[in-house]
């Protein structure tokens, strides 16, 4: 997954635009997306198959707006996913969401070197979470020692939640990858070597239907 991405399912053509399709365009309260359609490319890519796009919105509600992990930690499972798969996409994102979640720019770095890197060192938690993502990417499970220091901090239900974001995040990186969905245009991206193109700063962000 490196280099250029080669656009093999594009953004809804204006002239398909159909209520389902609008309803994808707007599921997240994005202003005036019904209208003009979103302004994230992963909506108006999903929106070539409204059915299949409403069953995911339905899933990933869940996890942006219901899991039952805290914010932090769900930070850490996304830019480790997308270290991982080498996926843009949500890297350039997910740093800016991982800053307004509490992350620093030094434990942001850690994240690519994994769980064993020195920054994590007291903090058994994070570790705990960046090991697990590594075993269930790397190896399709996760094992007793990985799971137990995890459930040294998640109750069953996290546990739940924690494999089911995992895996929702592995599943938009092959979407992103195989589809090849590219940031939006327009958008100063953040590499993986934490620079934006243009050179400019690192700032926390929001997500589109969060308020500053």
């Amino acid at each position: 997954m490196s280099g250029e991405l080669k656009t093999r399912i594009g953004n809804l053509p204006r002239e398909e635009w159909t209520d389902e399709a609008r309803h994808v365009f707007a599921y997240w309260g994005e202003p005036d997306a019904w209208e003009n359609g979103s302004k994230t490319n992963m909506s108006m890519v999903l929106a070539n198959h409204p059915p299949l796009a409403n069953a995911y919105h339905t899933f990933g509600r869940h996890l942006l707006l219901a899991s039952t992990i805290a914010v932090r930690p769900r930070e850490l499972i996304v830019l480790r996913a997308a270290w991982h798969q080498k996926c843009l996409y949500e890297w350039h994102y997910h740093v800016g969401y991982g800053l307004t979640a509490g992350l620093t720019m030094q434990e942001i770095e850690a994240i690519r070197d994994g769980w064993q890197s020195p920054v994590w060192d007291g903090q058994d938690e994070d570790r705990a979470v960046l090991r697990a993502v590594d075993e269930l990417i790397e190896t399709s499970r996760m094992s007793d020692e990985a799971y137990d220091a995890l459930a040294a901090h998640f109750n069953k239900q996290q546990l739940m939640d924690f494999v089911f974001t995992v895996g929702n995040y592995v599943m938009l990186g092959w979407a992103v990858a195989t589809f090849g969905v590219p940031v939006e245009e327009g958008v100063d991206p953040i590499g993986f070597d934490l620079k934006r193109r243009s050179g400019g700063a690192l700032e926390s962000t929001n997500r589109p239907f969060e308020k500053g």
